[in-house]
């Protein structure tokens, strides 16, 4: 398995393992993990800036996460980005407040913000900037 997948697979079977509604944030062109969230039976919706082409059984809607509609995440356990530029994490942090939600963001290399959140090894290193509860399923 090549390494570009294998981030997406890890999270992706983070998420399903430990939330039942999820939300990625910069979906982008890679639908891998959002698809295997959704194939472990857990609710995913997805957002971009960009209109996108998303598989059969995703939700996707358009959004601007520097001016969000609420209403697209309210109810979530997690929201998720993968790779997001480093600019977009505090409006990631105050959405994933607003709506009490937990945030889990993939860095490219070695970013981090602020003080890097919770450090979670799933495989791969996720940083969980704000946690709205204790972990919804569990392991």
């Amino acid at each position: 398995m090549g390494s570009y997948k294998h981030i997406e697979t890890c999270i992706g079977e983070y998420i399903a393992r430990h939330y039942t509604r999820a939300v990625e944030v910069g979906i982008g062109r890679n639908t891998t993990a959002a698809q295997l969230v959704h194939d472990a039976g857990v609710h995913v919706r997805c957002t971009d800036i960009t209109a996108r082409e998303v598989p059969d059984g995703l939700v996707f809607r358009v959004d601007d996460i520097f001016s969000p509609e609420s209403r697209l995440y309210e109810g979530a356990d997690v929201i998720y980005a993968i790779r997001p530029a480093i600019e977009m994490i505090p409006p990631l942090l105050a959405l994933a407040r607003a709506v009490n939600s937990d945030l889990l963001v993939y860095h490219l290399g070695f970013e981090t913000y602020g003080d890097g959140g919770e450090r979670i090894d799933c495989g791969v290193l996720l940083h969980r900037y704000f946690r709205a509860s204790e972990t919804v399923k569990q392991c």
